[in-house]
């Protein structure tokens, strides 16, 4: 049910208290008139500083009232139907007097056909009002609306569209997880620009998106560039994504298939976790939002939590996206001494992972998987588990040359065989780092680096695997109880005799 309907049914309903939660007033103000001409039903409006005001269908004369208390009095003694809107209203209800006077007056207002909608910014209800209220969200635009924003402007005279159908969708979706207000000022600045409107200015939209985003203070929109080329090894995962790549199109829905739900990546520190995040948005071309489940909490009584539901609604409408949660050990840990504010925003997590209807992909990380809830691993949240392990001789040889071609070198300049073999034991971030190392040596010794550079700096480095080898051993140990599927084979039996990396023994 779409807002104006939802609004319709609860007037209809003799609702007598609508709490309207949004940040878009001029939006609200245009769904609510064109419910009540729809039901030939006035409509009026106040404010602190113009006072009421005839939004639809008003006859009489308005009343004069900038006091909260005398607004609740004048609205009460107003003759025949009325939805009356109330701007800022919120603002009064820290005042004792003002709450029981309007539960008052909305309890009379029972018998009658009027009702009162409030517009607030957020759902912070006084509990006396509670149960009288309400609360009704107003989503972000969808596309449609936003097609319609984007009409307007360039029907202004002078401005030149040379938008195809494919780049208009584009645009309308790169606006998506916008407000209206928003979205027309990244389509206008695009147009000042120019003076025209094209495909050219999708990315304009997109950076634009990217502030608006931020500004949630909990989620992050990254630039997806990263494709299964730059991420070396992986097989099993990779194929797991390029069989769900058209996952979210409208023929797979045609065909009947649901939109997956998300993957969990379990792992050793440094074998690409944060980095397959990345590649799945850009192999899928979907969005990629970091969820920031630390900037979640606020020192107010209730932040914490309505930052949560904004950030997932936000989540929504900007899908089909992915939704990429870093270090889930750390993000969804709970519990502690700060009144239950973690649990509940873990559990509000939890419950939108479990039941979110709309297509976001969520790909969650963790390095120690001892730290995390049981919860968060049942099927039902996750599609699947994926376990990194480290690189086997071939995804060695891989990522060496997926980093030597980041920088422009050829492979066949290096020994890479040879490398892959000296780099057993070291994860994927240890072999990007000992190039860079390799690369300073050269850079200030006036040449190009090679293979001997390159095995000097491994040699110099302590590898994970033998620095944290209780950690990586008690993780293998997970993949060998089959609670995971490795990333790099079908087989675990098969994974296990690949991945043996002859460490020391724990005990001489």
């Amino acid at each position: 049910m779409d807002f104006e309907n939802e609004l319709d049914v609860n007037l209809r309903a003799r609702y007598t208290l609508i709490v309207v939660v949004t940040v878009e007033e001029e939006r609200a103000l245009r769904a609510v008139t064109a419910v009540c001409e729809r039901r030939r039903r006035p409509c009026i409006a106040w404010d602190l500083a113009d006072g009421f005001e005839n939004l639809h269908g008003h006859t009489g004369t308005l009343p004069t009232a900038r006091d909260p208390l005398a607004v609740i009095e004048r609205l009460e003694k107003i003759d025949g139907d009325a939805t009356f809107v109330l701007k800022d209203f919120h603002d009064c209800w820290t005042n004792p007097q003002v709450k029981r006077k309007l539960r008052s007056a909305v309890q009379r207002l029972k018998f009658t056909r009027k009702s009162v909608i409030v517009l607030s910014p957020n759902r912070k209800v006084p509990d006396e009002l509670l149960d009288e209220a309400v609360i009704v969200d107003l989503p972000l635009p969808t596309s449609a609306e936003l097609d319609e924003v984007l009409d307007g402007l360039t029907q202004t005279p002078g401005v030149r569209v040379g938008l195809t159908q494919a780049g208009r969708e584009k645009l309308s979706q790169a606006a998506l997880g916008m407000t209206a207000a928003q979205a027309r000022r990244a389509y206008a600045k695009a147009i000042v620009r120019d003076n025209a409107l094209d495909d050219r200015h999708i990315d304009t939209v997109v950076q634009d998106k990217k502030h608006v985003i931020r500004a949630s203070e909990a989620l992050e929109f990254y630039p997806v560039h990263e494709t299964p080329d730059d991420v070396g090894g992986l097989d099993m995962l990779k194929q797991w994504l390029r069989l769900r790549e058209r996952a979210f199109t409208q023929e797979a829905r045609d065909y009947g298939l649901p939109a997956p739900k998300g993957i969990a990546l379990i792992g050793i520190p440094g074998t690409g976790k944060s980095l397959t995040a990345k590649m799945i948005g850009g192999l899928w071309r979907l969005p990629l939002l970091r969820l920031d489940v630390g900037a979640l909490f606020g020192s107010l009584v209730g932040e914490a939590e309505e930052r949560t539901r904004r950030a997932l609604r936000l989540a929504e409408t900007v899908a089909p996206c992915v939704v990429w949660i870093d270090e889930m050990e750390k993000a969804l840990a709970h519990g502690g001494s700060d009144s239950g504010t973690s649990t509940r925003v873990f559990g509000t997590i939890l419950t939108w992972m479990q039941e979110k209807t709309a297509p976001c992909f969520v790909v969650g990380t963790a390095n120690d998987v001892a730290s995390l809830p049981p919860e968060v691993l049942r099927k039902g949240r996750f599609d699947e588990i994926f376990f990194l392990d480290l690189p086997t001789m071939e995804e060695r040889a891989e990522i060496l040359s997926v980093h030597l071609r980041k920088r422009n070198r050829l492979r066949e300049d290096f020994n890479v065989d040879r490398l892959a073999a000296e780099a057993e034991g070291y994860v994927g971030a240890e072999i990007e780092q000992a190039i860079v190392d390799a690369m300073y040596v050269g850079f200030n010794e006036n040449r190009e680096f090679d293979t001997n550079d390159i095995l000097t700096a491994l040699s110099r480095q302590v590898p994970l695997s033998v620095s944290q080898r209780e950690t990586i051993g008690a993780l293998r140990s997970w993949l060998r109880e089959g609670r995971a599927q490795s990333a790099s084979f079908s087989e675990t039996v098969e994974a296990e005799r690949q991945f043996v990396v002859p460490l020391e023994p724990l005990d001489p």
